[in-house]
């Protein structure tokens, strides 16, 4: 019984021996995600995170050869400003995520990276258009999607090159939506395009009160400034009421649930256009693969941002690789981390090659103008590219 006894002692032992030495390969590393996985914005919300998780899957090998378990912590931020502060200090006090991927909406992001850049987290940002979003200057915060001053600016210069003279301009008073119809409404202005209104609304299912004036106005175009759950209402419900003219919205309406909701109305009349920062797979050569292997993995077509979202998470991925060889094979801190994302150039992602300024903006973005061709939620991705930019941001 005694020599039994030592040989499971000394057994146990050098087990724990091998696990102390190779003591890295237990050692997790958490990037983390926030973006809408309730409620009406889930579709786009969940396909950030899906974008993340095959990353993660795909490109975290040379992480697990230093020792490191990567693992992806995903949380709901519902769209909405509260939970995602809520959930950003649950992340920041996780002394295990070293990145948060996220978010989708800009009035989320805003108030939550102030815990991130507060901790020294890391956050890249597949989504976030607002200008606000870099022009604090914070090192932990860099996105690889252009911005409203640019993408309002954008809608309305395509706006008049289809011969647009007047709009109405709606927004959902939020951060993003609020800004980016304030850059469509500023260049309208700047190029002679006359504003027939502008208001803000929080209304979600009967629009008559907001239809009515619009209507009245005769305007060419009717722009909102917003998410897709609530525009796709207000232009049905205009339709309904007989308006005949363009639609046009941002790439807050760059959901196939904007045609569930919709549906073929938006064909009708003038058409109905969005700009993005996000254009359909056909923009991006190098999505091929990701989407036959989004597919594959997820049973569905990847929604907008899920290739920005893989591209965000390959670049948490390369910066965590980079401060670990840095400190000599340990875990690597935040803020190395911070500085090894921002010291990424010319990285050849999937939706283009990616390097940032000192702001955290990436140094060209693209832009798209793309038009709604289907009722079919299926076939989102193949609507229309109408106009390509890639522009730099403004200094």
């Amino acid at each position: 019984m005694g020599k039994r006894l030592c040989s499971v002692i000394l057994a146990t032992a050098m087990l724990a021996f091998a696990v102390s030495a190779t003591g890295a390969q237990a050692k997790v590393i958490k990037i983390a995600t926030q973006s809408p996985l309730s409620g009406g914005m889930s579709a786009v919300g969940t396909d950030i995170k899906n974008g993340a998780q095959l990353a993660i899957e795909q490109l975290s090998g040379s992480l697990t050869k230093l020792g490191f378990k990567i693992e992806l912590a995903p949380f709901d931020d519902q769209g909405n400003p509260d939970t995602g502060v809520a959930n950003a200090k649950n992340i920041v006090a996780d002394p295990a995520v070293l990145v948060i991927v996220g978010h989708y909406n800009s009035g989320v992001q805003i108030p939550a990276s102030e815990e991130y850049h507060s901790a020294g987290l890391a956050n890249v940002s597949p989504a976030n258009t607002n200008p606000k979003v870099t022009e604090r200057n914070y090192l932990e915060i860099s996105r690889i999607c252009g911005r409203d001053d640019v993408q309002g600016a954008v809608g309305a210069q395509f706006a008049m090159s289809m011969g647009m003279k007047s709009a109405y301009i709606i927004h959902d008073k939020t951060a993003y939506g609020q800004g980016i119809a304030e850059y469509f409404k500023r260049e309208s202005e700047k190029l002679g395009i006359k504003v027939r209104g502008f208001a803000g609304t929080e209304e979600k299912a009967n629009f008559d009160s907001i239809l009515t004036p619009i209507l009245a106005s005769r305007p060419d175009v009717i722009y909102f400034g917003g998410m897709y759950d609530q525009a796709a209402v207000l232009f049905k419900q205009a339709r309904q009421k007989g308006y005949k003219g363009m639609f046009l919205s941002d790439d807050g309406f760059d959901s196939s649930d904007a045609t569930k909701i919709g549906g073929k109305v938006l064909l009708d009349g003038k058409g109905t256009y969005y700009s993005t920062v996000s254009g359909p797979a056909s923009a991006y050569p190098g999505t091929a693969k990701f989407i036959a292997d989004f597919k594959a993995r997820f049973g569905s077509e990847p929604q907008p941002f899920a290739a920005q979202a893989y591209d965000s998470t390959a670049l948490a991925l390369l910066a965590i690789e980079a401060a670990a060889k840095s400190s000599g094979g340990a875990a690597p801190t935040r803020a190395a981390i911070a500085k090894a994302v921002r010291a990424i150039t010319d990285y050849k992602g999937i939706t283009g090659t990616i390097s940032f300024n000192s702001k955290g903006d990436l140094l060209k973005a693209k832009y798209f103008i793309i038009q709604v061709t289907s009722a079919d939620p299926l076939q989102w991705s193949n609507n229309k590219i109408a106009q390509t930019l890639e522009i730099e941001p403004p200094k």
